[in-house]
């Protein structure tokens, strides 16, 4: 049931792929996404039919609880991603370097993963039901197998520490208390705020942007906070190819009035074409000297 390393190794474009058919449910009217009716609609539709609460005052209740799960899930991405490090969280394959038990770690092992999950409920919100479902069902079954594949790394390579940290913190929920000593390991908190625009994103999408009672524009708060995610990790990672997106992107919307959509999309395959010609000229380079 563990994940694989490949798997691992396109962990993001997976759940891009699981939320994208989310997003779209092609099975709900796919060419008529107007009409559609989001969960967060619905649920409140739901509350004020079993007459719990009218539906003025629904609405808000479910906008809240989307503003508390996406706020938790911030917390705990940025938390733990201070701890663990930028170069960990994101890195292509598993790392092992050591037993990490400072910060979020002490009371439980897997707060990105988490943190991830809540994350992706309260985008949830946003989508039909059925999409909804689908994509927090099928992102926690992943997350689950992601974890299982870590953890069995892990106890390979780190050996009984690791195992011993197995036994004592509890894998996905935390617990109150914790016997672990506290660390002197130092969190790096700048560096995981700029990395973790996208949970950051979703907080303040639920937290003002929900207020407009506009699904697409909350959708599109959303994106927003995907793209310059993106960005921003692409400058930390490989500033050419992500400046070629920034060039290339604006300059198709902006003089060929393209859409934002078909635009990003351009930019983007500028960006691929770059990274694809740099290690060719790195490798050139290297043989030089």
């Amino acid at each position: 049931m563990k994940a694989s390393a490949f798997e691992f190794r396109l962990r993001m474009w997976i759940q891009i792929v699981i939320v994208a058919i989310a997003m779209w449910a092609p099975w709900v009217r796919p060419w008529d996404l107007a009409r559609r009716r989001s969960t967060l609609e619905w649920l409140a539709l739901e509350i004020s039919r079993l007459g719990l609460a009218s539906f003025n005052v629904a609405t808000p209740i479910v906008i809240v609880f989307g503003a508390l799960v996406a706020g938790l899930g911030m917390v705990l991405r940025v938390w733990g991603a201070a701890y663990l490090g930028y170069d960990v969280v994101h890195h292509e394959d598993m790392q092992g370097g050591g037993v990490m038990a400072a910060g979020p770690y002490r009371y439980m092992r897997n707060p990105l993963y988490l943190g991830g999950w809540f994350m992706m409920i309260a985008i949830s919100l946003l989508l039909t039901p059925s999409g909804a479902l689908f994509m927090v069902a099928l992102i926690g079954f992943f997350y689950l197998r992601l974890v299982l594949g870590e953890e069995a790394f892990l106890s390979e390579k780190l050996g009984q520490p690791y195992r011993e940290y197995l036994r004592v913190v509890p894998q996905i929920f935390p617990q109150l208390r914790t016997a672990l000593p506290r660390t002197a390991a130092k969190p790096h908190w700048l560096i995981a705020v700029l990395t973790e625009i996208v949970p950051i994103g979703t907080f303040i999408t639920f937290a003002v942007v929900a207020w407009t009672y506009d699904n697409r524009a909350m959708l599109w708060g959303i994106l927003i906070s995907f793209v310059v995610s993106m960005i921003v990790r692409g400058l930390m990672q490989g500033p050419i190819p992500t400046l070629a997106f920034l060039a290339v992107a604006p300059a198709a919307w902006g003089l060929f009035h393209l859409s934002i959509v078909r635009a990003l999309l351009i930019g983007i395959g500028a960006s691929l074409v770059v990274r694809a010609l740099i290690p060719g000229v790195k490798q050139e380079t290297k043989a030089q000297g």
